[in-house]
């Protein structure tokens, strides 16, 4: 039996794959949130950083197909790990029930993971297909003209005066919507739990966890989740609340501002 073949067949391989998977959809969930949280700063900065993925064309389909694939691949481990587990005990309930003393968060791990799948089902159909939220998606496909260049990393991306898709305005409108923002929310409370739960079993997987470490490690995983959930609390939020205002000249500003005051719509 080869390697690869090992990774599918065994329940180490399916635990590695689960790990491995685990760590790749950490990573694009933070560089999302850091994505995300650029509504904070001028248009320029989320509408460039758009348009260049936009430009990568083919190399940024590779990269969603990957993640999709990456992230069929550890519901798919999950759940064969799962039943391989109940068949294991076998039909006769445990005398004492042991999940008692389990977290919260490893306790509900399957159901958070359920509702953290329907999010990105809908999160895909309202920003990236337009098949939910249509006006929402539509407003992305307005234009935006860069009142400055835009640089990543220090080279020059998008020229100012360039015109690109508004999604700065697409986003904004989004968390307006206190539906959509309400389901965010909760979503990403559900998904905080589920990597409080993920990385401790990714650490004891890879084998990074040991006696020496297990306490730091525990530190910065929960340090980690309360970063990522205040992160993702305060786009929604300060959006709902007013707190953060359209910038002027957006389609946000513009739509905004007729459903409600000027002055809301103004910075």
């Amino acid at each position: 039996m080869s390697l690869f073949g090992n990774l599918f067949r065994s329940s180490v391989g399916r635990k590695f794959l689960m790990a491995v998977t685990g760590l790749v959809l950490v990573g694009f969930v933070t560089g999302h949130l850091v994505g995300n949280l650029q509504i904070f700063s001028h248009p320029d900065k989320i509408n460039g950083y758009a348009h260049f993925l936009q430009s990568l064309g083919p190399a940024l389909w590779a990269v969603r197909l990957a993640l999709l694939a990456a992230v069929g691949i550890h519901i798919w481990a999950a759940v064969t790990l799962t039943l391989e587990s109940k068949q294991a005990r076998g039909p006769e309930p445990y005398g004492v029930k042991k999940w008692i003393r389990a977290s919260v968060a490893s306790r509900y791990m399957r159901l958070t993971g359920f509702v953290v799948l329907a999010f990105i089902a809908y999160h895909l159909a309202h920003f990236t297909v337009g098949v939910a939220g249509a006006e929402t998606f539509k407003t992305q496909l307005a234009e935006y003209q860069m009142k400055e260049d835009f640089h990543l990393l220090g080279f020059p991306i998008v020229a100012k005066g360039q015109t690109v898709h508004d999604v700065y305005s697409m986003v904004f409108l989004g968390f307006a919507n206190p539906i959509v923002s309400g389901f965010y929310l909760l979503a990403v409370a559900l998904l905080t739990v589920h990597l409080l739960h993920g990385f401790d079993s990714l650490f004891q997987t890879l084998g990074w966890r040991s006696a020496k470490w297990s306490s730091a490690l525990r530190t910065v995983t929960v340090l980690y989740c309360l970063a990522y959930l205040a992160g993702n609390l305060a786009i929604p939020g300060a959006i709902l609340t007013g707190l953060v205002k359209p910038a002027g000249g957006t389609t946000a500003a513009q739509r905004l501002a007729a459903v409600a005051p000027a002055s809301l719509a103004q910075r």
